[in-house]
């Protein structure tokens, strides 16, 4: 019995609370858990529109399967908010996305009722079949549910788990995310169909029920279905690809309707023996009325004030570096007709809609098919257009096999455009642009640069566009530009050479990339001890600019070099080098600046990069300990 003036979520330390309830609590559930992921979003930012899209879905899948000992995975992880309020973090859910706070995602470490942790898309159905296959083989583990969206189940390797799940034949639970289709049948209609299943007895009329869902709705709303079910398979009237596959197929059902949702869960769960597809449409954003009317219906938001829906973004002087290459792409695309561009599920995240705004017809979007849209590109460079390929760092990952085997090998000259270079913030150690530069530098072909400030990545785009020997890559990061005067028109770069930004001769800062600022600021720090520095902008990675690093090591005592990249990169490169050309036997001192070797949580990116040792202060430092001063204590280089 509901205490009174109670809020019922505030009955929930857990999912087994919600295991007691009436199904009319667990609708009040959802909507307080709506009021409540809406508020905390406001104050932390983050993934608001998916989060909202699955508040009903959450509270029902905890309150039919028995978490944590099934297993519920959500693909990507960004729509987990809710999830997270019902999981014992409610208390912690104002910390989202902040320095030692939740996750934005589902994370392992965390909590047990993260058992898979995802910020990348199109993961969950290859890892619930692993559990799936840890239950049948005696672990201790329960089900297994995959809850993945119409985008992420796009990608091939969705595809390739199905598959192999068909195959296996195993009990096993999808839940098809659907927010590209609004379908909601008259309420009494459908209750009245699905308030049966849970009664019936056997395996048998769960198959009934997936055969003949369709036909149990209205005429209108049947129409409906058949379009939805159309949207998994693409042929009319035929069985799905889920069930060609293997997979029992179910619905579509409202997915925030909890009178359709807790009895299909239900019985899917008393009955089934195989996998199962439950397909559910739902509205992102949905509850709140700003998220829901928005063009990107909220995906990622800075915090908001919750009456207006107004975002509180930053307002700086200078452009962000997505916007500057999306201008910068657009204006090199209205003087040659040959440049197309690819993104993979991001256009406004990597600034390619700016160009798709002008010339649709030359920018594509491939979905979450980072692989594919990575040889799609390899295909049209083949025929002589110049594709730029616009990916984060973090996601052309997913496409190293054809980034080599399709590219590189090929020697295919595809433009890889590379955003969110370096640590990022608030989406953490998942998203950081960490690697790019070693595994890019290390492939025979390419031309591998960094911007290290926004007008330097204006010219750089224009090197691409004219480059047509081979693969070429260039690298910024998120964020604002340092504020400098920018050019009109991009001018090609010399490939391999670098530039020198001030003189010194005590310790020479060789800067790869947007920590040029740092290194700059590190320098003043080092004048005010009477070291002078020299500051060196490298912009290539591959091929080095072998001229200017032999002067820089022939009139300095020593060089460090600064980048925002894992071990094995741009630093690297300068120190194999030099070590081959006998600089260190004489006498040379050099330190390689980079990102530690551990994976940085999530905090703002100034935190982050002190966590990383990455500072102005940390710089100067390092340079002061290469040239054997006393070592100066934390803090000390501050002006």
């Amino acid at each position: 019995m509901t205490r009174p003036n109670t809020p019922t979520l505030d009955r929930v330390a857990g999912p087994e609370d919600l295991r007691g309830m009436s199904d009319a609590d667990l609708g009040q559930v959802a909507r307080e858990l709506r009021e409540e992921v809406i508020s905390a979003v406001s104050e932390t930012g983050g993934h608001l529109g998916s989060s909202l899209g699955v508040v009903e879905l959450s509270v029902a899948i905890h309150a039919v399967f028995n978490t944590p000992h099934d297993k519920l995975i959500w693909d990507v992880g960004h729509q987990c908010y809710p999830h997270k309020v019902l999981t014992g973090r409610r208390s912690r859910i104002r910390t989202l996305r902040q320095k030692d706070g939740l996750s934005g995602f589902t994370k392992r470490s965390e909590s047990d009722y993260d058992p898979f942790g995802a910020a990348h898309s199109s993961t969950s159905i290859s890892a619930a079949l692993g559990f799936t296959i840890g239950r049948d083989m005696g672990r201790s583990t329960g089900d297994a549910i995959a809850v993945i969206g119409d985008g992420s189940i796009s990608a091939g390797m969705a595809y390739e788990a199905m598959n192999n799940a068909g195959s296996e034949g195993r009990r096993l639970f999808v839940i098809l995310n659907d927010n590209e289709m609004s379908i909601a049948p008259p309420v009494g209609a459908m209750s009245k169909y699905l308030s049966g299943l849970y009664a019936s007895p056997g395996a048998a009329a769960f198959e009934a029920m997936a055969e003949g869902f369709e036909a149990a709705l209205p005429g209108p709303f049947r129409d409906g279905a058949r379009r939805a079910r159309q949207l998994v398979t693409g042929i009319a009237g035929s069985g799905t690809l889920f069930e060609e596959l293997g997979f029992s197929y179910v619905g579509p059902v409202d997915g925030h309707d909890m009178s359709q949702l807790l009895p299909v869960l239900r019985a899917a769960r008393a009955r089934a023996t195989g996998p199962v597809l439950i397909h559910c449409c739902t509205v992102k954003g949905k509850g709140y009325v700003p998220a829901e009317t928005s063009a990107d219906k909220y995906h990622g938001v800075a915090k908001f004030d919750v009456v207006s829906g107004e975002q509180k973004k930053s307002k700086g002087n200078a452009p962000s570096y997505t916007k500057v290459f999306g201008e910068a792409l657009t204006r090199e695309a209205a003087e040659d007709s040959r440049i197309v561009a690819v993104t993979a599920a991001m256009p406004s995240g990597t600034g390619i809609n700016i160009m798709a705004d002008r010339f649709p017809a030359r920018v594509f979007d491939v979905g979450i098919a980072e692989q594919h849209g990575v040889t799609f590109a390899a295909g049209m460079a083949a025929t002589g257009l110049k594709p730029f390929c616009a990916i984060y760092s973090t996601f052309l990952q997913r496409g190293y096999d054809q980034v080599v085997h399709d590219v590189a090998l090929q020697n295919l000259p595809v433009r890889f455009a590379i955003d969110r270079a370096g640590l990022v913030g608030a989406d953490g150690a998942t998203h950081a642009g960490a690697f790019d530069i070693g595994y890019l530098a290390n492939l025979p072909n390419f031309v591998v640069m960094a911007a290290g400030d926004e007008a330097q990545l204006v010219h750089m785009v224009a090197t691409a566009a004219e480059y047509d020997d081979g693969p070429i890559a260039f690298r910024y990061p998120r964020g604002e530009g340092m504020g400098v005067d920018m050019p009109e028109h991009g001018v090609a770069l010399e490939i391999g050479k670098g530039r020198i930004l001030s003189e010194g001769t005590g310790v020479a800062l060789l800067s790869y990339g947007a920590h040029l600022a740092e290194c700059l600021t590190a320098a003043e720090h080092l004048a005010m001890m009477g070291i002078s520095a020299t500051v060196a902008d490298a912009r290539f990675a591959k091929p080095l600019d072998t001229d200017m690093i032999g002067m820089l090591a022939r009139q300095h005592e020593a060089i460090v070099t600064v980048e925002t990249g894992a071990t094995g990169g741009f630093g690297a490169l300068v120190l194999h080098y030099l070590a081959n050309r006998g600089a260190l036997d004489r006498g040379l001192k050099i330190r390689t600046m980079t990102l530690p070797d551990r994976f940085i949580d999530q905090a703002s990116p100034a935190d982050m990069y002190a966590a990383a040792g990455l500072t102005a202060d940390d710089i100067a430092r390092t340079a002061v300990e290469a040239l054997g001063v006393v070592s100066l204590p934390v803090g000390s280089a501050r002006a």
